[in-house]
């Protein structure tokens, strides 16, 4: 048999902390992501439960490298923030200070350009917005006090936002739209942190509009099963390969 090339899947990354790492449960945005992309992206989940932009920061290189052929990635999402703003006096161990946070998301977006992942590709996405009663509840259940508020929830959002438009990268910007028109955000959220089903519905269907239009242009991989010579389908399957 002669020698072909393997076959390449383009790679979307997410890159984020437990609302990217539950991103792939059952009709979660990053499962929905990756059934749309099926026959031309591979959707790489990176979320780590419980990170922050301090740990992520660090962490990076490991992820994502020349190692990763990073030349491959259509589209690289950074979606931190959820954790850094608990409350230093209430959760020290996972709040990283504002400006910090905004250093450590712009130290992340120059590395990338470091692996040759252009401004384009990358999206930015803010923290979503913290329903504080129900997210009381939660702490109140796992035996601590409410260790982070909407407000400076919003603070980081707002931070994210100012990194995107300082480094010309797009950002979705998740607090303020699940928050527009005064509408209940709390159904999009399981536990006033987390994403709900309609959260994650929310997520995808607003995201998917931005990695849309970065992966348009990438072609269905491998000819859909109709267009196999079924008398011959060695020539029609590996030409499609090695064109």
């Amino acid at each position: 048999m002669s020698r072909v090339r393997s076959i390449v899947w383009p790679q979307v990354v997410l890159f984020g902390d437990s609302i990217t790492q539950s991103s792939f449960d059952s009709n979660g945005w990053g499962a929905v992501i990756a059934s749309k992309l099926a026959r031309k992206c591979d959707v790489i989940n990176r979320g780590l439960s419980g990170y922050n932009s301090r740990w992520a920061r660090i962490i990076l290189p490991q992820i994502v490298s020349n190692s990763l052929n990073s030349k491959n990635v259509a589209a690289m999402l950074i979606f931190f923030g959820a954790n850094d703003c608990a409350l230093k006096d209430k959760n020290p161990q996972q709040h990283v200070p504002l400006e910090e946070y905004a250093e450590n998301i712009k130290a992340m977006i120059e590395y990338l350009k470091t692996v040759d992942i252009s401004k384009d590709r990358l999206i930015l996405i803010t923290p979503p917005p913290l329903d504080e009663a129900a997210w009381t509840k939660e702490c109140t259940v796992k035996g601590c006090v409410l260790n982070r508020l909407n407000a400076v929830v919003g603070q980081y959002a707002q931070a994210c936002v100012r990194v995107a438009s300082e480094c010309k990268v797009e950002v979705l910007d998740l607090w303020t739209l699940m928050q527009q028109n005064d509408q209940d955000f709390s159904t999009y959220l399981s536990d006033g942190l987390h994403l709900s089903a309609k959260g994650n519905e929310f997520v995808a269907l607003h995201l998917f509009r931005l990695i849309e239009k970065r992966v348009a242009a990438l072609p269905f991989i491998l000819p859909y099963w109709a267009d196999v010579d079924p008398l011959n389908p060695e020539t029609t399957l590996l030409e499609s390969v090695n064109q």
